[in-house]
């Protein structure tokens, strides 16, 4: 809004010719009328519409339509609306007089208006055009701020949602090694077979060779083979005891495998793998 300067002489003049275009107007349209004291709100609303686009304008009021003030028009038209009917006021009079110095009286109200508001503004203020384009950059700019806002709401309303999705795999893999310490400590011990190999040696006696006869001049029968073979569990029932013991397949093999050095690496996988499905599908052996 433009500046006005605290006083400009042109004011009292302005003033004193708006008072007496209110009353000559409001005379010829209540006679012009011949509606009696009702016809004063026509002729003095005529006179209202006027003189409150005079004061809009001193308060620098905008009304934009397609970039452009179109307060100054309504003045006008406004004005000229009066000024036609109080010429028409003068011709059906007769008195030629009435028809021309009737109008003149608000349109010389309005020209010194116009003299008044220009020496009240300060000739550095910023222009209707200029005015414009800032109150533009400003609301292009508060648009800005809003458009960002709902970004940032956006983006921690995904937050939210991630670190929610995160609490509950945490949960979910809490729970699930839970249970797998639980599975191993209620499975049974499995207690890994003796093997000739690993027979200890007494204390009291040493072992007898094929070399050293008996007490009894007899050699003692030293395992064979196929003895130690029938002696060992199967590969099967190893699978199923350290399937019970370890958490996973890996460790069961590894097992297995420093048990029966011998054993196919492959084969043991695969029988793990069987024990492991059937200990799964009946929730434990019977």
């Amino acid at each position: 809004m433009n500046t006005p300067r605290i006083r400009t002489p042109l004011l009292i003049p302005a003033t004193l010719l708006s008072a007496g275009s209110l009353a000559w107007t409001t005379w010829s349209l209540v006679d012009l009328l011949g509606a009696g004291p009702i016809g004063i709100t026509v002729a003095a609303g005529a006179d209202l519409i006027w003189a409150s686009v005079i004061l809009a304008e001193a308060r620098g009021v905008r009304v934009p339509v397609h970039g452009r003030n179109i307060v100054p028009a309504i003045g006008w038209a406004s004005l000229l609306a009066v000024a036609a009917l109080l010429a028409w006021h003068g011709i059906d009079r007769s008195v030629p007089a009435m028809a021309v110095g009737g109008p003149f009286l608000p349109l010389g109200t309005k020209c010194l208006w116009l003299m008044a508001l220009a020496d009240m503004r300060d000739p550095s203020a910023l222009t209707d055009t200029e005015r414009a384009r800032l109150a533009d950059l400003e609301r292009g700019m508060r648009f800005e701020e809003a458009e960002h806002r709902i970004a940032l709401r956006r983006r921690e309303m995904d937050a939210e949602r991630l670190l929610a999705d995160v609490s509950v795999d945490f949960e979910i893999e809490l729970a699930r090694q839970d249970k797998g310490r639980e599975l191993a400590r209620r499975a049974p011990i499995a207690i890994a077979p003796i093997t000739p190999e690993q027979w200890p040696s007494s204390p009291i006696t040493h072992p007898i060779t094929p070399e050293q006869p008996h007490a009894s001049q007899h050699p003692e029968p030293v395992p064979t083979s196929a003895i130690a073979d029938r002696e060992q569990k199967s590969i099967a029932d190893l699978a199923r005891e350290h399937v019970a013991i370890h958490p996973t397949n890996p460790l069961a093999i590894d097992a297995i495998c420093s048990l029966r050095p011998d054993a196919d690496r492959p084969s043991v996988g695969a029988a793990v793998r069987r024990a492991r499905q059937q200990l799964d599908t009946r929730g434990g052996y019977r």
